[in-house]
């Protein structure tokens, strides 16, 4: 039994981290630029080409 209340104590405390982790995250603005992800992958070619 004690292993069951230790286990919960130790998953609650992870939990509790990434929540905090995530809030922390959002607020700072690093889930704000949803478009230039997806479209580096498409101009990447584009620029290494220029190089040449």
């Amino acid at each position: 039994m004690k292993v069951i209340i230790l286990l919960l104590a130790v998953s609650l405390t992870v939990a509790i981290c990434f929540l905090v982790a995530f809030i922390w995250g959002a607020q700072t603005g690093q889930f704000d630029d949803t478009f230039s992800p997806a479209n580096k992958i498409l101009f990447d070619n584009k620029k290494q080409e220029q190089k040449k």
